[in-house]
């Protein structure tokens, strides 16, 4: 393919895993690395440039000079506060435009995508990129919720899709009907962590994690890999739920093993 792509990177394992797969489809890639959240392994031996995240001038000029024409955004960055993030004269022309949406994660992502946009780039989601990391609908592994978990399921989509329409989060764990934890700004793994000792006796908890309601797909999909899955297991948790369709599983086959290994269910819902 003579497309070459852009990775905007952030942390965690997705940005290496499109990498990766622009090597296995013959794709010429170029990775615009975020200092302070960019994995060092991920640029091995891949064209690439590091930018601190206040630098959106800095950021478009390396993106051209690379020659991309389609970009795509991949893994977690987390947001600074507005006095930490030092922006250039671009940056802060970014943020004037996003105005009150800069305060949200995802109206400043869609103020970035569209600045992107106007500069020419096609901005994709990593699902375009490669669709085998899309969550398919039902019980992945071998272990299925029962009635309590799928009501607990049933219940944590309801306050992820309200508390996510103020732009709070996309997980919840939620045990026997009762709201352990909510996801804010620590993050997944975090939410799990401090979850894990607020259980009851009886069944254990249940992680759900779907796309926020205005969330735009291209942008920080739901995600999920072993870390979830072996953070599940030692709090105590009995599944992951995660949206069929609109989040990634990173390592399918590995997760699904991990998961029936730790006899805790993993399902892929349909929300609606």
């Amino acid at each position: 393919m003579s497309n070459k792509l852009g990775i905007i990177a952030g942390a965690g394992a997705l940005p290496a895993r499109v990498v990766e797969a622009c090597r296995l489809k013959g794709r010429d890639c170029f990775v615009l690395a975020l200092k302070g959240h960019t994995d060092l392994k991920t640029v091995e031996a891949v064209p690439h440039a590091w930018v601190r995240l206040g630098a959106v001038g800095a950021a478009i000029k390396f993106l051209h000079e690379a020659g991309v024409k389609e970009l795509v955004l991949a893994g977690p960055v987390g947001r600074p506060s507005l006095s930490s993030l030092r922006p250039d004269v671009r940056g802060a022309r970014l943020l004037a435009k996003a105005g009150v949406a800069a305060l949200s994660d995802d109206g400043l992502l869609r103020t970035a995508i569209g600045e992107l946009e106007e500069e020419g780039f096609r901005v994709v989601g990593a699902d375009d990129v490669f669709d085998d990391l899309l969550t398919p609908e039902g019980v992945l592994g071998k272990v299925s919720p029962d009635a309590q978990a799928k009501s607990d399921i049933n219940y944590g989509v309801e306050v992820v899709r309200a508390t996510g329409s103020f732009d709070v989060g996309q997980a919840i764990v939620v045990q026997q009907g009762i709201a352990l934890g909510v996801e804010a700004i620590e993050g997944t793994d975090a939410l799990i962590a401090r979850t894990g000792s607020l259980q009851r006796e009886g069944s254990g908890g249940v992680l759900v994690k779907i796309k926020k309601p205005q969330q735009d797909s291209r942008a920080d999909l739901p995600t999920i890999g072993i870390a979830t899955v072996k953070g599940a297991a030692e709090a105590g948790l009995r599944g992951i739920a995660v949206e069929a369709g609109g989040s990634l599983i990173i390592d399918r086959d590995s997760v699904v093993a991990a998961a029936d290994a730790a006899d805790i269910f993993l399902i892929g819902i349909t929300v609606t």
